[in-house]
């Protein structure tokens, strides 16, 4: 059964590539009637060759991308539409310049071990992340502190009852 948020907001669920970003952000917007978005469809042809090409994407590559997110983010919310954002945000100044308060924009880490993820990325194939690129995201990781964070080792639909479970108010 769906549930919707009586409030307005945005979740970011953001984790390294392989972390399960899509598929759990995809299923909680599902859950919540919300709006869903892949970060990944937001960056410039530019950074998806540089990546596609096995060049790790520099800060200066990444903020054009992080303030389109940022929009996208202000301009849902403007709507009235709860937004549900799959990315990375790998550094604390990324999810700086995305809002994440943890009030209206609230942030849902999905963390494992470099091993496992490094297992799914073999098993699966991504339109312009190649799996050689995961040991530079991994270096540039800076976990969050605050927000919710769950680890991937459970099933897919197991988090998203988790991170349901964990939201503040606003969830019936």
């Amino acid at each position: 059964m769906a549930r919707a948020i009586r409030t307005a907001r945005a979740i970011v669920v953001c984790g390294v590539s392989g972390s399960g970003k899509t598929t759990v952000g995809a299923a909680l917007a599902a859950r919540l009637c919300a709006e869903f978005a892949d970060a990944d469809d937001f960056h410039p042809p530019t950074n998806i060759e540089r990546m596609r090409s096995g060049i790790a994407l520099t800060d200066r590559d990444r903020e054009p991308w992080l303030h389109a997110l940022r929009a996208h983010i202000d301009q849902t919310l403007e709507r009235g539409t709860t937004l549900v954002l799959a990315c990375s945000a790998l550094k604390a100044c990324y999810r700086e310049i995305l809002g994440i308060d943890q009030r209206r924009i609230i942030s849902v880490y999905l963390e494992g071990t470099p091993e496992l993820i490094a297992a799914r990325l073999s098993a699966r194939q991504h339109a312009f992340m190649p799996a050689q690129l995961l040991k530079s995201q991994f270096a540039a990781l800076e976990p969050p502190n605050d927000g919710l964070r769950l680890g991937i080792e459970r099933p897919p639909e197991e988090l998203v009852q988790r991170i349901l479970e964990q939201l503040p108010d606003g969830v019936p």
